[in-house]
C-alpha cells in the first residue's frame, strides 16, 4: 500500500488544467480523508489528506509525483423534484436537512420514501432519475455530514429520554409500601389476639 502514488492535496475546480487520470465517485465517496481509490485507468492511488474533505465535481487530488486526478461525480439513484412553488418546496427539503442539487426548474436529492411522501403531500412532483448528485454546500465538509448525524442522533436521543421519562413510573413501588401497611395492620390483629 506504502508504493501506491499518494495524494495529499486537493486541487479545486478551476485551479487546475490537465488531469492524467479520472475519479469517479458517488456523493458519500465524496467525502473522505484516507482512502484507497481506483482510477479510470484502473490504476490504484491512496488519498490520505490531513483532515476530512468535501470533494466537488471538477476537483483533482493531487499525487505526489505531480499528476492530477479529476474528480467526477457519479450517477447515482436520485429523486427529481419539481413543482408550482419551487421556493417553497426547497424550503421543506432544507428544513429536513437533507442535501439538495439546486436547478432553475428542479431540485435533486438523494431517493428517500419518507422525504417523498412528505413532498407529494405538499404538492410536488417527484420522478426517480440516474444522474450525478452535487448538492449546494458540497465545499463546506464537516457541515453536510455533522448536520446529517445531528439529526441522525437526535432520534435514539429522544427516544432514550422518552424511556428515562417512563422510569419514574415505577416509583408506583410507594403503592407497595402502602400495601404493606395494611399488613401491619394485621399485624395489629394479631396483637389483639396475643391479649
Amino acid at each position: 500500500m506504502t508504493q501506491l502514488p499518494t495524494a495529499h492535496e486537493i486541487a479545486r475546480k478551476g485551479h487546475w488544467e490537465t488531469a492524467s487520470d479520472i475519479v469517479t465517485l458517488s456523493y458519500e465517496d465524496r467525502f473522505l480523508r484516507r482512502k484507497v481509490l481506483t482510477a479510470g485507468s484502473g490504476a490504484g492511488f491512496l488519498v490520505d489528506l490531513a483532515h476530512t474533505e468535501s470533494l466537488d465535481h471538477g476537483d483533482a487530488f493531487k499525487l505526489t509525483d505531480g499528476r492530477l486526478i479529476e474528480v467526477q461525480a457519479a450517477s447515482e439513484p436520485l429523486l427529481a423534484v419539481s413543482g408550482d412553488d419551487l421556493p417553497r418546496i426547497a424550503w421543506h427539503i432544507g428544513n429536513r436537512h437533507t442535501p439538495c442539487q439546486i436547478e432553475p426548474a428542479r431540485l435533486l436529492i438523494q431517493r428517500d420514501h419518507v422525504i417523498r411522501d412528505m413532498l407529494q403531500r405538499i404538492g410536488a412532483t417527484v420522478a426517480e432519475v440516474d444522474e450525478p448528485f452535487t448538492p449546494e454546500g458540497g465545499a463546506y465538509g464537516h457541515g453536510r455530514t455533522h448536520g446529517h448525524d445531528h439529526s441522525h442522533s437526535h432520534g435514539p436521543d429522544a427516544h432514550a429520554h422518552s424511556h428515562a421519562h417512563g422510569h419514574p413510573h415505577s416509583h408506583s413501588h410507594d403503592h407497595g409500601h402502602s400495601h404493606d401497611h395494611g399488613h401491619d395492620h394485621g399485624h395489629h390483629h394479631h396483637h389483639d389476639h396475643e391479649h
